[in-house]
């Protein structure tokens, strides 16, 4: 049976982002295993945390007070589910994004585990009240939803099925935090969560204007992150509207008509055609050619930027 204890961690998937979650909970100096069907898989991601822990080392970027060996030595895989599950305080399901094969994982584990593990889904987009429905220990499961890539991006949600105990979201929360992310509580469950919904809402307006010859692809892209974008990593829309004005109410009472205006004249959803898309991925590819070795590139160097700013984010509000 799982035991209560918060120490060990299981990870169910040993793909991107279960890996990154392995780091995560490691470098929090929890011990963790990691779980695939296949050994050679494990092995696999095992190998690669291994190379990647020892280039953040080197580059001084690793998370965590411990050493990487020291890390390392904490995580252990695993391709046996009923002796994965032994001794864990929390599970993270990290499988694809395949609603019936979550269930079925689910499934499987809500007649092997206790009544105190927490079981939470990775999953970006599936519902907690889908996900969960009829488990046993339905109490105890949530999403708990990363950011790409999870170990440069702190912010979680935390999504609860209708009937999730608050101890349980408490204590995930607590969790979060004692590893480094930034949980943020979703009070309850909706399509997309938060994250993506502000993330379509922009990607809508977004294609509007450049499908109706508003802007270009490449300069549309420069108003998020030479503007927007500059702004928002470090206060949300909120706090920027308060910032903007003498304070929310004062914002409110000068823009309030002006935004309402300008909101009215937002198209309907876009349909993504495939004349703006290809016009769009022609624009992408002046500066990142959609190859494998061009957009990896792109990534590791997205990654560093991010590393980078994870650090003077730090900075600040240590000041």
């Amino acid at each position: 049976m799982a035991s209560s204890e918060p120490g060990d961690v299981l990870i169910l998937g040993s793909g991107l982002i279960g890996r990154s979650w392995a780091m995560l909970f490691a470098s929090g100096g929890f011990k963790v295993k990691l779980y695939d069907i296949e050994q050679q898989q494990v092995t696999n991601a095992l190998e690669t945390i291994r190379k990647e822990m020892k280039i953040l080392e080197q580059s001084g970027s690793l998370r965590g007070s411990l050493s990487s060996e020291e890390q390392l030595s904490l995580i252990s895989g695993c391709s046996n589910i009923q002796a994965a599950v032994e001794g864990a305080g929390h599970i993270q399901e990290c499988i694809p994004e395949n609603l019936e094969l979550k269930k079925k994982i689910f499934a499987q584990l809500d007649q092997i585990v206790d009544d105190k593990v927490v079981l939470s889904s990775s999953t970006s987009c599936l519902l907690p009240s889908k996900l969960f429905a009829g488990l046993a220990h339905v109490k105890q499961c949530l999403v708990v939803h990363p950011v790409n890539p999870p170990y440069y991006v702190p912010l979680v949600e935390l999504v609860p099925h209708p009937e999730t105990a608050p101890a349980t979201m408490d204590r995930t929360y607590a969790l979060m935090q004692k590893i480094g992310q930034s949980p943020v509580r979703i009070m309850k469950e909706i399509d997309g969560f938060v994250l993506n919904r502000l993330q379509y809402a922009i990607i809508g307006e977004a294609w509007r204007l450049v499908e109706e010859g508003i802007v270009s692809p490449s300069d549309l892209d420069l108003v998020m992150s030479d503007g927007l974008g500059m702004r928002y990593a470090f206060i949300g829309p909120l706090e920027t509207m308060h910032l903007n004005a003498e304070g929310m109410l004062n914002y409110c009472d000068r823009y309030r008509e002006g935004m309402k205006r300008v909101l009215k004249t937002f198209g309907p959803i876009p349909d993504f055609s495939r004349a703006t898309t290809e016009k769009v991925n022609q624009a992408m590819c002046v500066n990142v050619p959609d190859d494998p070795e061009h957009l990896g590139a792109r990534r590791q160097w997205r990654d560093e930027c991010l590393l980078r700013l994870a650090k003077l984010k730090r900075q600040m509000q240590s000041q």
